[in-house]
């Protein structure tokens, strides 16, 4: 028996690569899955492959969305917040629509979903939240406009709830991957260092998850790499630029 057996998990941004290897990873480990995303004929359709599992489609831009997917799911033991946006943009190439659709998914969104499930969790005195990140989101890089400010964003709303959550009985964790083989990074025409599958990325955050660990950066030593970073003065990390 895993750690995840009979457990109710509610994953946002469960219809395509990480969010749906994450659901057949933890429905293989004995999960009860309530799966949400915008595409609700997708979401059936993984449903249909997977044992204890109900799709709840829900669009985390609108409030109203998540308030009704929420009452839809039900009670849940765990929240994993997977949603997310992505399109490489240089600061030279600036389109606001695109950088706030990044922003709206990425960080608000998550916002909206945890002002729903946090105070029930708190009250209960217990719950697991997940929210997935990216390296990206610890520095600055290039062509990363939109999209690593919002993840930077939610790296430092996960420090702070896992400050103040500490006594409350409510588990909070930051999963940071580096590249994964989606429709996402397919936009990508540069080489990715490590690139990984959806379910290689999805066996390392259910690993994550079984854990009480706050943080969780991979894959090693790419992710070694970009934390050293910090260590760096100005003038080599920005040399010539």
């Amino acid at each position: 028996m895993s750690s995840f057996d009979g457990k109710t998990y509610w994953i946002v941004g469960a219809s395509e690569g990480l969010g749906r290897a994450l659901a057949e990873e933890l429905s293989r480990q004995g999960a009860h899955l309530v799966l949400s995303a915008r595409n609700s004929e997708r979401l059936t359709q993984i449903c249909d492959d997977l044992a204890n599992a109900k799709a709840v489609p829900c669009d985390v831009t609108d409030l109203e969305s998540v308030q009704k997917a929420l009452t839809e799911a039900g009670p849940i033991d765990g929240l994993v917040y997977n949603a997310g946006a992505y399109d490489p943009m240089r600061t030279t190439d600036w389109n606001t629509e695109s950088a706030l659709v990044m922003s709206d998914v990425n960080y608000l969104g998550a916002l909206r979903v945890l002002g729903e499930v946090v105070p029930g969790f708190v009250k209960a005195g217990r719950g697991e939240i997940t929210l997935i990140g990216s390296l990206a989101g610890y520095h600055g890089l290039p062509a990363a406009i939109g999209y690593g400010s919002s993840k930077a964003a939610l790296i430092s709303l996960a420090e702070t709830m896992r400050h103040d959550l500490a006594s409350s009985g409510v588990t909070v964790r930051i999963v940071n991957p580096g590249f994964i083989k989606t429709r996402l990074t397919e936009k990508n025409n540069f080489k990715m260092p490590m690139l990984m599958t959806p379910e290689d990325a999805a066996a390392r955050v259910v690993k994550a998850m079984s854990r009480r660990r706050f943080r969780t950066d991979f894959p090693a030593p790419f992710s070694w790499l970009i934390r050293l970073i910090d260590y760096l003065p100005d003038f080599l990390v920005y040399r010539g630029k």
